[in-house]
C-alpha cells in the first residue's frame, strides 16, 4: 500500500493577518465617507460644550451649576461635560478626523501630481464615439501651426503625435485646476483643525476694566476674567504693564463713533531689560507686546464717591459701573466694609458696614419722570442710590459680584435697607443716612475695557480660510475636458471633445476651438442631425 501525502494549506502568519487587518481598517478610516461621519460626530460632540458652562471660560458659572444641581453635576463632571473641548472623547474624534483627512488627501495628491506630469492621452481609434465629434472637408484650412498656437494661447496642455501611417494628432487637455481646488479645499480643513487645536491648547486671554490714570500688569490676579489653554501656565505669561493715560469717546446722535485710548506700556525682556513706549489704542488697532495683542473692546464710566462715617473718617472709592443699554445707563455698587471703626478703642462693629446699590445716569433729564437717560455723554450725570447697613458678607470668603449688593445678605436680614425711596444725587451732592453718615458724589471718570489675547492658532486658521477660498472657487467653476484634432492621410480633419465632468457648454467650446483652428468651418445649428457622428 502506498501512502499518499496531502499538503495542508499553511495558515497565514500573525504578521500577515495583522497587516491585512490594519490595511482594511486604514482604508475604512481614510475613506471620504468616514471623514464626513467624523465631521458630523465632532459637531454633535460640541453640543455639550455650548449647553453646559465650561471651566476654560468661566469657573464661576461652573461653580454656580454645581450649587444648582448638586446631584447631577458630579456625574456630568465625570463625563467631562464641563471640559468638553479637552475631554478624551472629544480629542479622540478630533484626532481621528485629522488622520482621516490626511489619509484622504495624501494619496490624491500623489495621483494628481502624476496626472499633471503625464502626457495627454492620444485620440481613440474611433473619434465618433466621443460626445463631441466633427469631420472637416479635405479642403479645410486646418493648419497645424495655427492649431498649436490657438491651444497654447487658451492655456491648453497639448501633445503632438505623428503616427507611422502619416496621421497627425494634437491632443489637448484643460481643467486640472479643478482637482487642485478640491485638494486645497480639503487641505484647508486640516489647517483649520490644527489652528483651532493649537488655539485651544496654547492660547490664553484676560479681560480688564481699566480707569484713567490706572495701571495693571499681566498676571492673573489683576484680570477681571481670564482663560488659559490646557498647555498654558501662569508662569508662561509675558511680563508687561499697561497704564491708561487718557480715554476719549466720541458720540453722534446718541451712538458711539470713535474710541481712543492713549496708553503707556512697559515690558521686561528675558534678560531683565525694561522697555517702555506709548501707543494710541483704538478699536481693531491692537497693541502688540511680545506676540500678545491688547485690544480695546469696550468703554464705560467710573463713579467716584466719598463716604464719611459717624466718626468723621472718610473713604474715597473709584467704582466701575457696567452699562445696561446703548445710552450707557449703568449699574454698580459701593461697598464700605471697614467703616464706623471707633478711633479711640479700635472696636469694629460688624453690623455697621455700609453698601449702596446704584444706577449711574450720564445725562439725567429732570424735566421728565424718567430716571434713565437717552444720551451716553456726560451732560448731567446723577446717581440713584439705595443704602444698606449691616453685614455685607465679605468675610465669608465666597466670591461675589463687585457690581451689586449680595442679595442673600438682604434676604437673610443681615443687611437692611435704610432709605425708603431711591435717592438721586448729582455731582457735588451728598446723600445723608439716618445715622448722620454721608455719601458724596465726587464725579465721573471714564474707563476702557481691554482684552489681552495670545492665540498662536490664529494665523493657522487664517491660512486655512485663505486656502478654503482659493480652493472653493476653481473647485466649483472649473471643468476638466479634453480636445483632439486629427489630420488623416486622406486629407480629412477630425475634431473631438470629451467632458470629464458635468459641463453643458462642451459643444460650444469645442466648436469655438474648431472655428479658430479652421477659419472656414461653420458650426452646425442647434437643429443639426448628428446621428451620423
Amino acid at each position: 500500500m502506498t501512502a499518499t501525502l496531502t499538503s495542508q494549506p499553511r495558515k497565514p502568519k500573525a504578521a500577515k493577518r495583522f497587516r491585512a487587518f490594519w490595511r482594511r481598517w486604514w482604508h475604512q478610516l481614510t475613506a471620504m465617507r468616514t471623514a464626513l461621519i467624523l465631521l458630523l460626530a465632532l459637531a454633535l460632540a460640541a453640543i455639550p460644550g455650548s449647553t453646559f458652562p465650561q471651566r476654560s471660560i468661566s469657573t464661576v458659572d461652573v461653580t454656580a451649576y454645581f450649587d444648582e444641581h448638586p446631584d447631577l453635576a458630579p456625574w456630568l463632571d465625570r463625563l467631562w461635560a464641563f471640559d468638553v473641548y479637552t475631554s478624551p472623547w472629544f480629542s479622540a474624534i478630533y484626532l481621528l478626523l485629522m488622520i482621516s483627512l490626511v489619509g484622504c488627501i495624501v494619496p490624491r495628491l500623489r495621483v494628481h501630481w502624476k496626472a499633471l506630469r503625464a502626457k495627454v492621452p492620444d485620440a481613440p481609434q474611433r473619434m465618433s464615439i466621443l460626445p463631441y465629434h466633427r469631420v472637416l472637408d479635405a479642403g479645410a484650412d486646418a493648419n497645424q501651426t495655427r492649431a498649436r498656437a490657438v491651444l497654447k494661447q487658451r492655456r491648453w496642455r497639448t501633445e503632438v503625435r505623428e503616427h507611422e501611417d502619416g496621421t497627425v494628432v494634437i491632443a489637448a487637455e484643460k481643467g486640472y485646476l479643478r482637482e487642485t481646488g478640491n485638494l486645497l479645499f480639503h487641505t484647508s480643513i486640516i489647517f483649520v483643525l490644527v489652528g483651532v487645536a493649537a488655539g485651544s491648547l496654547m492660547s490664553w486671554y484676560g479681560n480688564r476694566i481699566l480707569s484713567e490714570d490706572k495701571a495693571y500688569c499681566n498676571n492673573l490676579q489683576q484680570y477681571d476674567e481670564y482663560g488659559l489653554g490646557a498647555w498654558v501656565d501662569e508662569t508662561d505669561l509675558p511680563q508687561f504693564c499697561v497704564t491708561l493715560d487718557e480715554f476719549d469717546a466720541e458720540f453722534t446722535n446718541g451712538g458711539p463713533t470713535a474710541f481712543d485710548a492713549d496708553v503707556t506700556y512697559e515690558t521686561t525682556g528675558d534678560g531683565g531689560e525694561v522697555e517702555s513706549g506709548e501707543y494710541d489704542l483704538k478699536v481693531n488697532h491692537p497693541l502688540n507686546i511680545d506676540g500678545t495683542n491688547v485690544f480695546l473692546i469696550g468703554h464705560g464710566y467710573t463713579a467716584v464717591v466719598t463716604y464719611t462715617d459717624r466718626y468723621g473718617q472718610t473713604q474715597t472709592l473709584h467704582q466701575e459701573f457696567l452699562s445696561m443699554d446703548a445710552a450707557l445707563n449703568s449699574e454698580g455698587a459701593f461697598k464700605f466694609p471697614d467703616v464706623n471703626v471707633d478711633p479711640a478703642t479700635g472696636a469694629v462693629d460688624p453690623d455697621a458696614e455700609v453698601g449702596f446699590d446704584a444706577i449711574l445716569v450720564p445725562t439725567f433729564d429732570d424735566s421728565t419722570a424718567m430716571l434713565l437717560g437717552s444720551d451716553p455723554e456726560l451732560n448731567n450725570p446723577v446717581l440713584a442710590l439705595t443704602a444698606y447697613t449691616g453685614d455685607l458678607g465679605l468675610g465669608d470668603g465666597l466670591p461675589e459680584s463687585v457690581y451689586s449688593i449680595n442679595e442673600d445678605q438682604i434676604a437673610s436680614g443681615e443687611l437692611e435697607q435704610v432709605n425708603d425711596d431711591v435717592e438721586v444725587i448729582g455731582v457735588g451732592d451728598a446723600m445723608t443716612l439716618p445715622d448722620g453718615t454721608t455719601l458724596t458724589f465726587d464725579g465721573v471718570e471714564q474707563y476702557a475695557v481691554l482684552q489681552v489675547r495670545h492665540d498662536p492658532g490664529g494665523p493657522v486658521v487664517l491660512a486655512g480660510a485663505v486656502l478654503l477660498l482659493l480652493g472653493l472657487l476653481p473647485g466649483l467653476a472649473v471643468r476638466r475636458r479634453r480636445y483632439w484634432i486629427r489630420w488623416n492621410p486622406d486629407g480629412t480633419v477630425e475634431t473631438a471633445g470629451l467632458n470629464r465632468n458635468d459641463f453643458d457648454g462642451l459643444d460650444e467650446e469645442c466648436d469655438e476651438l474648431t472655428a479658430a483652428i479652421a477659419p472656414d468651418y461653420e458650426p452646425p445649428g442647434p437643429s443639426t442631425d448628428r446621428s451620423d457622428q
